[in-house]
Order: structure tokens, then sequence, then C-alpha cells
């Protein structure tokens, strides 16, 4: 879990992590936090496991840094603020742990887009989608979505470059390369805006563009 400057909901947002009824490790990144994020994550002591960084690195970058030291078989990335409720995570490593699937995505978009979500990031979700469609020949609802799950063997597998918000679109794109079939089974979210620390954009959506055709065919494996 990437947090930067969630003093508001990272207590509850960790809370929530620990009281899911399976075995797991919540490795939290403080990347950067100039506010109270990272005296709140101290207060968890052992429970939790907190990477710190000194100046932000980015989303992506942060991702990889957990994933060096993360042991567990599934990987899922939670963001550190309440549009996604970690209650949903069981039903998205649920098809890994039973051997039925490899990579899961939960999709926002299954019944339509969110209403209250703004149109320009309504405009860049669609266009993903169709990209998609287009470049790899698969039928994704949400590409973009945070909560993706994958089997930390096959995300090792993937040779992550990714600094930013990138993050998505490069797993989307190596898991199809893989040969992985992307699973997607629906959640509900309450998107936040720009007022509330929301942090992406929909100016990030050329580089998310761009990570898609890149990992199309550029080599990523060792």
């Amino acid at each position: 879990m990437p947090a930067l400057n969630e003093e508001a909901t990272i207590a509850e947002v960790v809370g929530r992590l620990l009281d899911l009824p399976f075995t797991k490790e919540v490795i939290v990144v403080n990347d950067g936090s100039d506010d109270r994020t990272g005296e709140i994550l101290a207060s968890f002591g052992e429970q939790i496991t907190v990477l710190t960084n000194l100046t932000r690195s980015g989303k992506g970058n942060a991702i990889r840094q957990a994933l060096t030291v993360a042991t567990g078989r599934v990987i899922v990335i939670q963001d550190a603020d309440l549009e996604y409720a970690p209650e949903q995570i069981p039903s998205l490593v649920e098809p890994i742990l039973s051997g039925k699937e490899s990579v899961v995505f939960g999709s926002r978009f299954t019944n339509g887009l969110h209403p209250a979500m703004a149109l320009p990031n309504k405009i860049v979700n669609l266009l993903l989608r169709w990209s998609v469609a287009v470049l790899f020949g698969r039928t994704l609802t949400d590409e973009a979505t945070c909560y993706k799950a994958v089997r930390r063997d096959v995300m090792v597998e993937m040779n992550l470059t990714c600094e930013r918000f990138e993050f998505c679109p490069e797993v989307t794109a190596k898991a199809i390369r893989l040969g992985h079939r992307i699973h997607e089974v629906p959640i509900m979210y309450e998107p936040r805006g720009k007022e509330a620390g929301k942090k992406i954009r929909w100016t990030d959506a050329p580089e998310a563009f761009w990570t898609l055709l890149k990992w199309r065919y550029k080599n990523f494996r060792k």
C-alpha cells in the first residue's frame, strides 16, 4: 500500500486490512509524507511492515519497493484512502488461492461508469478499455482499477519498471503478454476528488496509453 499524506484515512484502512479473515502481511510504503502518516503507521508496531521514503518516489516505485520484501502467494494493491473497501479483497484473492486464476482485477464498471466520477476520468477509462481491446485483443471493463491481485511469482516475472501511475497499464500489458487471463470481479468504490487528496489526474492519461503501447511490443523478459 503506497501512502502519501493520508493521515485522515490511513489508520482506518490499515485496521480494516488487519481485520481481514485470512493470513496476510500488510506492507505500507510511506512515500515522502510530510503529515502525520508516518506517526500513525508507527503506532501499529510489528503488526505491519513500514518502508519509509524521505522524498516522494511515486506509486509505481513504492509498489516495486514493497515487492522486494513481500513473501505472500498473492500481491494485492490497496490505496491508502477509502475509495476501495478492504473487505472486498477476499473476493479478489479467492480465485488465485483456489488455483483457478493468476491475475484478478476488481472492476468498478461492471454496471456502468460511476455517476460521481468526473467526466474527463470517464472518458479516459473508456479509452483505456478500447486501447486494451485494440492492442491486445482482450476485453476489460476496468483497466485502471487500483484493485489488482496477482500471483507473486507472476508479478516478479513482469520485471516492473513503473515509477508513477503507469503501474496499472504495465501490469495489464505484461500479464497479457505472459499469457495470463485477466479475470474481473465486481467491486464497489467511492470516487474522491482533488480536494479530498486524490493524486491521479486525467492528465496522467497520455503516460498510460504510451505504457500500453510500449509493453505491447517491447521485450521485458530477462
